[in-house]
């Protein structure tokens, strides 16, 4: 597949190129949005996407900086931390960081789909596409290594 990017600006079309990220993804899939309610995690297309990802033996990392939107209103997505604990890890941000507004979900580090602000929903999606998701991804890895562990499988954290 050649490289491509797709604008969007409407939550529709940033929702299906967030499934078509998904959908490309094989070993990983990397995520950072503020509270993580772009990404639609609690819906059954989403659920069902990323069940089908993970049981394939990819990864799934979220940053975010408050979980409580997910805690909330994704029910789903719990689940499926939970089912799939041992490939899945959810981390929020310092307070430092919680001045980044954007949002960005990278699949094997050769696709992404980005929101430039999380006000907003203008972005652009790019598949097979390394230097598009270069950027987002040492974002990623700095947000990643300076955030704790949130969202445990259970109560208890275990």
């Amino acid at each position: 597949m050649d490289a491509r990017a797709i604008p969007f600006d409407t939550r529709r079309d940033c929702e299906a190129q967030f499934l078509a990220v998904v959908a490309a993804a094989q070993h990983s899939l990397r995520l950072f949005d503020p509270d993580g309610a772009v990404f639609a995690l609690g819906t059954i297309q989403v659920d069902a996407a990323l069940r089908a990802f993970l049981q394939r033996g990819g990864t799934l990392r979220l940053a975010l900086h408050e979980p409580g939107h997910i805690e909330r209103h994704f029910p789903r997505f719990l689940r499926l931390l939970r089912d799939y604990g041992h490939a899945c890890e959810c981390r929020q941000s310092p307070k430092n960081l919680r001045q980044l507004t954007d949002s960005f979900c990278i699949a094997d580090e050769q696709h992404v789909v980005r929101r430039f602000h999380s006000d907003h929903m203008r972005g652009e999606a790019n598949f097979d596409d390394p230097r598009a998701v270069d950027v987002p991804h040492h974002r990623f890895e700095a947000i990643w290594e300076a955030s704790r562990p949130t969202l445990h499988p259970t109560t208890t954290g275990l």
